[in-house]
């Protein structure tokens, strides 16, 4: 994984390019994702990762999950790492419900695309969404709320595994709009939520391939 994450923040152009495709899921994949939503099952991770994300800035090790914090071009960001005990069909509902959650906070989903990339050792595949603030909330001196201004999530996966979810908040630098809320305040409002109680444990496994 180190010599991926290398070269996908490299500044090198020499990558494979490939178009990106509009992300759609299935009858089916929506129906399975809206009962895990019922049954709440992303309590097993949103408050999970919240924790490791701060015990990342603070410099200490998380024995549960693994972040990155990431800044570049005055975007930040940060990337939270796929384990084993989550499964990928959890993963990827984790994907569409932050996505939820963006937009639950005022947001308009601008688009949701997906690519495959053909490495000389590797696929590298990512469903993204992106997400920019509704034109509302203007102040009377016409500066409008840009809440954290854009924000993209998306998910990568090597050779079909799921790798990683990646969030980035890119404010405006623009006088129309009021400054940006910080990634900290951003994260709380989309991952702060409490533990899952043991019933919803159990149902891990249910929806880990699904």
């Amino acid at each position: 994984m180190l010599p991926f994450l290398k070269h996908l923040f490299s500044a090198s152009t020499s990558a494979p390019s490939a178009e990106w495709q509009p992300l759609r899921r299935s009858a089916a994949e929506e129906r399975i994702r809206q009962q895990w939503i019922e049954d709440q099952v992303y309590l097993n991770w949103m408050g999970p990762f919240y924790k490791a994300y701060h015990y990342q800035k603070a410099g200490l090790p998380n024995p549960q999950f693994r972040v990155q914090l990431l800044r570049e071009d005055g975007r930040q960001g940060a990337l939270f790492f796929y384990d084993p005990s989550i499964g990928p069909g959890n993963f990827r509902h984790l994907l569409d419900f932050i996505r939820d959650r963006v937009l639950a906070l005022g947001y308009n989903l601008a688009t949701s695309d997906q690519r495959s990339l053909q490495h000389p050792t590797y696929t590298e595949t990512t469903y993204k969404h992106f997400l920019k603030p509704q034109p509302r909330d203007c102040t009377e001196t016409g500066r409008c709320n840009q809440r954290f201004g854009n924000i993209m999530v998306d998910l990568v996966s090597i050779n079909g595994q799921p790798g990683f979810l990646r969030l980035f908040s890119n404010p405006y630098d623009n006088d129309i709009f009021t400054p940006a809320q910080t990634f900290d305040e951003m994260l709380e409002a989309i991952f702060d939520m409490p533990s899952a109680p043991p019933a919803v444990q159990k149902l891990i496994k249910k929806y880990a391939r699904k």
